[in-house]
């Protein structure tokens, strides 16, 4: 059923266009060759899509490529036949003629050109994030307190190219923070993915370490496994390599940080997602100790504070990533806010907060339009 949708989809999005622009442009044109070479690249996507319905394990590796392809030609000619309508609509209301194919060209060209640079430049454009957090339940000590997260790296995305993580890496070293944060996904599925990236990750200093946590990629659950012995091994191997990068995984537990006299509890669980995500958090096992202290909670999903952190614990902060912000937003829209309340930025709610950090890597296609790559420095701030 889900592949029908998605053949359906498609099969919207690449016809409807050609037969408004066939119909409108080319119908009355005498040249056969042109008429055929109209619909050829329209065909050709439609049977690539076809081909990695049929076999889209064997041919996993090639989908993003095919899918950048399907952006760039589909979405300008829709851009194209929107305008075009909107000018014709016009046109024929006010009695007047415009050369409306033409003036619809030049966005349309501009959006073709938009793509592309999301397909080539988009997915390395790491941008910094400043945000401040306050509240007046933050000992006096960490009062100007710098948490840089990253999240969603996606290793196994990024092979062949360590340059770039490098890159983000020395970004995120210029900042300077008081602590860094990791808040899941460090692979596609396999543990395998990341030692290409370790030299790189391991580079990440701040005072107070590096803490990570799991999300729900982290578990292996993508890729088919021999045995769940198999895929447990992967899990533990994983978690071993972040260990031996210096990094220190949070697993339903938590660390006392401390400033002078004053102490705040980093708390780190497993992904907490609703349903086909995995769901292994355990909160009274991570947060024991931590009673009556200002805590910053690691959860990868967003949903989890809604469906447990507000309700149930006294939890000031939670940084969380997941949604990608699905890697598209346009004019500060994107399609993940209507799967994700919280999909991207701060959000607060009686004083407490949630930081949905949209991630620094990309999965399914290499692509990234306005929900650049963000590399996230939090300020923590005593309200006065």
């Amino acid at each position: 059923m889900i592949l029908l949708r998605v053949l359906i989809f498609f099969l919207l999005l690449l016809l409807l266009p050609d037969w408004y622009i066939y119909r409108t442009y080319l119908s009355r044109t005498r040249s056969k060759t042109a008429k055929r070479i109209f619909w050829f690249p329209s065909i050709a996507l439609l049977a690539g899509l076809l081909t990695f319905m049929i076999g889209r394990d064997a041919l996993h590796d090639s989908l993003g490529l095919y899918l950048i392809v399907m952006l760039c030609v589909a979405v300008p000619k829709t851009v194209f036949a929107l305008i075009s309508l909107l000018l014709r609509g016009i046109s024929r209301l006010f009695r007047f003629r415009m050369p409306h194919g033409w003036i619809s060209l030049i966005p349309s060209l501009a959006v073709f050109g938009y793509v592309l640079f999301g397909a080539i430049e988009g997915k390395e454009h790491f941008q910094v994030k400043e945000v401040t957090f306050i509240s007046p339940d933050l000992p006096d000590g960490f009062d100007g307190y710098r948490i840089l997260q990253l999240s969603d790296i996606h290793s196994g995305s990024w092979k062949g190219n360590a340059d770039a993580i490098q890159e983000a890496v020395d970004i995120s070293n210029r900042q300077q923070a008081d602590l860094i944060v990791f808040t899941g996904d460090l692979v596609n599925s396999r543990a395998s993915e990341l030692p290409e990236f370790m030299p790189a990750l391991s580079q990440l200093k701040a005072k107070d370490g590096v803490y990570s946590i799991t999300g729900n990629h982290d578990y292996g659950t993508y890729v088919h496994w021999d045995s769940d012995a198999d895929r447990e091994a992967n899990f533990r191997k994983l978690i071993e390599e972040e260990k031996r990068m210096g990094w220190d995984v949070l697993m339903n537990e938590n660390r006392i940080l401390h400033r002078g006299n004053d102490s705040i509890a980093l708390v780190g669980v497993e992904n907490s997602g609703n349903p086909p995500f995995p769901d292994k958090a355990d909160m009274p096992k991570a947060m024991k100790g931590t009673e009556g202290m200002f805590k910053v909670l690691l959860s990868h999903d967003p949903t989890h504070w809604r469906r447990t952190v507000l309700p149930d614990t006294d939890i000031q902060l939670m940084l969380a990533g997941h949604t990608h912000d699905m890697q598209i937003s346009v004019f500060g829209f994107s399609a993940s806010q209507f799967i994700y309340p919280e999909h991207r930025g701060l959000y607060l709610e009686g004083g407490r907060g949630l930081y949905v950090n949209i991630g620094l890597g990309y999965v399914l296609f290499p692509f990234r339009l306005g929900a650049w790559p963000e590399i996230t420095v939090i300020t923590l701030k005593q309200e006065k």
